[in-house]
């Protein structure tokens, strides 16, 4: 075991995947010698040379292209996307190309061990195109997974299990956690589970529910909520699609309440569909509306970035809520 943050444990994982199979390949904007701007591939030029670790012209459209073809010839491309804000000059590439490949072609052909990395979110004072958390967009779209990590020792796991999937992964990294989430993070070769969600904390009164950086804020509110007598089973989705709907069910059967984070717009968040679906298959267990603690319906502030992050202490006013409705 090392001590990581989640840059490292991501490094880690990459290292790791290149070194069991040399057709795994990195590459994107300035990844190469300079490591990306993160330095998030730091020294893998180094070790694996320009042939496999290698920067890119600034065009996503192309970087995903390129990504699909490598693919297509038995490649294993991890493609970089600098900022996911940054990832909609590739939209046609990913939901038209990439998600489409294998079901056009009969499964004749498919690009399946593509993964596309790209940071996510706010927490660095990004302003409105720095800042951004597209999940909901690629969520719509069948052929696709999009996986979402909360720690260092959970990045390395679902990267590595993401790479090595045989359909195409986006792996969304919380940029807010780079430096700032540390952990012990196996040195050995693993990987976590895609599409299982992970219980934090049970509970007995409400359900929270997150991915990514919001976990931490989820896990807050659960220890405040705790000083206030109310129990809260804590629940990190891990993988958006497909999304763990047994385990969420589960635990809102038992605790008839719910409210999930995202720090994404509210409107058509990934929120919604969890919402939509959950009141669906548990609707007589509820004992209170479903509510969501998201970001605002605004571009990302700059000035105000603390006052659009759904922090803790908004999560604990909807527990609340729920509780005395």
């Amino acid at each position: 075991m090392s001590q990581m943050n989640l840059l490292q444990a991501i490094n880690s994982a990459l290292d790791t995947a290149m070194k069991q199979d040399e057709r795994v390949l990195c590459f994107g904007e300035d990844v190469g010698a300079f490591g990306g701007v993160f330095r998030a591939t730091s020294h893998l030029q180094e070790k694996y040379g320009k042939h496999r670790c290698f920067n890119t012209p600034l065009t996503e459209q192309g970087i995903i292209g390129f990504a699909n073809g490598l693919a297509t010839q038995g490649q294993v491309p991890v493609a970089e996307i600098q900022f996911a804000d940054y990832i909609f000059p590739a939209f046609d590439q990913i939901v038209n190309e990439t998600a489409k490949y294998r079901y056009r072609s009969g499964n004749e052909f498919n690009v399946g061990s593509l993964t596309i990395r790209t940071p996510y979110g706010g927490g660095i004072h990004g302003g409105l195109y720095h800042s951004q958390s597209p999940e909901a967009y690629f969520t719509h779209t069948p052929g696709l997974k999009v996986v979402v990590p909360r720690n260092p020792e959970q990045a390395k796991g679902l990267l590595l299990a993401s790479i090595r999937d045989d359909n195409p992964v986006l792996f969304f990294e919380p940029k807010k956690l780079y430096r700032a989430a540390v952990g012990e993070v196996p040195d050995e070769d693993y990987t976590l589970p895609l599409g299982q969600a992970e219980v934090l904390r049970e509970g007995t009164d409400v359900t929270l529910v997150a991915w990514g950086a919001q976990v931490q804020a989820i896990e807050k509110a659960a220890e405040l909520a705790a000083e206030a007598g109310i129990s809260c089973e804590v629940i990190d989705l891990r993988t958006l699609l497909p999304w763990d709907h047994d385990t969420l069910a589960t635990s809102l059967k038992k605790t008839g309440r719910l409210i999930i984070n995202h720090e994404a717009p509210r409107t058509s968040g990934f929120g919604a569909e969890l919402a939509a679906s959950l009141q669906e298959s548990c609707f007589l267990y509820l004992e209170s509306p479903i509510l969501r603690v998201t970001g605002w319906d605004t571009p990302f502030p700059l000035a105000l970035e603390k006052e659009y992050f759904p922090n803790e202490l908004r999560t604990l006013d909807a527990i609340k809520a729920s509780v005395g409705y």
